[in-house]
């Protein structure tokens, strides 16, 4: 994977990094990861956030797994309003035992597309305060030299590269087999008698359909679950029970902002 400065620009997803730029060895020379205990203020406006089929099982426990837009990406629903993340506390934390998926792990670094040249090279977000020439592991050694730890963010991020096609494969063949549909999640509001209110739309959002899967005919089933997507399948259907649980936690953070409000 390059390391260096592209002749054109790049290009491609870069949710959460302000100032990307292309991995340098003299620019970057001094740069070094500054280590936090609590290093994730940077998804705080993280509502959703990018999934590897991969992570299906393990996000699955955590949050709602969806799939959005006209590519059916899939995500991992992590807040129910714009701007907000519900597992990350304001001074960076995360929440205890919540899945943390790969896309928030590789920051600060990323792949993207050198468009002059067709490739994908190594960025940093220069913005993050992760990153800072006082800081405790460097970037390169004293030769100029990627340093272990570099190599091993390289490394995470080829191997996201290879997962997000895997994915890509995979939403792919739940196109083909038409398995989409467009779904909701309600939320139904108590009075304070605990009488059930009127139901509320919270979200809108593609999952698979479970009429459509089971009318699959047996040797697609069978085709589905040699190849492992319909372990994955199901890890999404599961994942779809933790609306409540985010619609709880969401109700949670806005008592806990009243209060807070009612106290100042």
């Amino acid at each position: 994977m390059e390391t260096t400065q592209p002749a054109g620009g790049i290009s491609g997803n870069v949710l959460f990094y302000s100032s990307p730029e292309p991995l340098n060895r003299e620019q970057h020379a001094k740069l070094a990861l500054v280590h936090k205990d609590k290093p994730y203020s940077f998804a705080l406006s993280g509502t959703a956030v990018p999934l590897a089929v991969t992570e299906f099982a393990p996000a699955a426990l955590s949050y709602p797994v969806i799939f959005a837009g006209e590519d059916r990406v899939p995500l991992a629903v992590m807040g129910l309003n714009t701007g907000e993340n519900l597992f990350i506390q304001a001074d960076g934390a995360f929440e205890a035992g919540a899945y943390i998926p790969a896309y928030i792990r590789r920051y600060p670094f990323v792949l993207a597309n050198d468009d002059s040249q067709d490739r994908l090279i190594v960025c940093i977000d220069r913005g993050s305060d992760l990153l800072a020439e006082g800081g405790q592991t460097p970037l390169f050694d004293d030769k100029g030299e990627p340093t272990e730890y570099t190599q091993n963010c390289i490394k995470f991020c080829d191997d996201f590269e290879v997962e997000r096609r895997r994915t890509d494969s995979f939403v792919q063949l739940l196109k083909d087999n038409d398995l989409f549909e467009l779904k909701k999640a309600i939320f139904t509001p108590m009075d304070q008698n605990g009488q059930p209110g009127e139901p509320q739309t919270v979200a809108e959002y593609f999952g698979v359909s479970e009429e459509k899967l089971n009318a699959l005919p047996a040797e697609k089933i069978k085709e589905l679950q040699t190849s492992g997507a319909l372990a994955q399948i199901y890890a999404h259907l599961v994942s779809l029970i933790g609306w409540d649980r985010l619609i709880a936690l969401a109700t949670l953070r806005q008592q806990q902002q009243v209060a807070s409000g009612a106290l100042n």
